[in-house]
């Protein structure tokens, strides 16, 4: 008796389970497992993103730097990580409560995403603090152009509710 799962064109998936009878022939069971398929990627992105933002969270970050140490290793360039720390966020979360908070971490997190390419990773490290790790690099000043650029993207008002805030940004590379 073994299962074999199945992919169709339009998304759903089925697993397929097969067994012998007494007289040589072969019954076969097709079960739509769409639903528990998608509840195992939800878990999953649940287990390895951040709630609020979306982003990658700490766990996977830590995998994915593994990773990047080893490919600089081979291809013998350079990991940037840069740790970005919000500033002004916490005057804004105590003033005006974790709803406006949470809309502008999820603003700052689209900023962030929307400064680096798209082998980069930006992860939520908790509260207001992110990481961006910036692998294949070939020296240090490219990790300092991408804060510069980070630094410039954050810097624009961040409209919540018909009103404008700014927080900065801090960036240790």
């Amino acid at each position: 008796e073994g299962g074999t799962l199945y992919q169709l064109g339009d998304g759903r998936w089925y697993q397929v389970r097969e067994r012998r009878t007494r007289d040589g022939g072969i019954v076969g069971v097709r079960t739509d497992v769409t639903e528990l398929k998608s509840s195992e990627e939800r878990i999953r992105h649940l287990a390895n993103h951040d709630a609020l933002t979306g982003l990658p969270n700490r766990r996977l970050l830590e995998n994915r730097m593994e990773w990047a140490f080893i490919l600089s290793r081979r291809n013998r360039t350079q990991v940037g990580a840069l740790v970005v720390d919000l500033d002004n966020f916490k005057m804004i979360n105590d003033r005006e409560g974790h709803r406006v908070g949470d809309e502008v971490l999820r603003a700052v997190a689209a900023r962030l995403r929307s400064c680096v390419r798209e082998a980069d990773m930006v992860a939520r490290h908790g509260g207001d603090e992110f990481v961006v790790l910036v692998p294949e690099l070939h020296d240090a000043q490219d990790a300092v152009r991408v804060a510069e650029k980070i630094i410039a993207g954050i810097a624009a008002p961040i409209l919540v509710e018909e009103r404008q805030y700014r927080v900065g940004a801090s960036i240790g590379i």
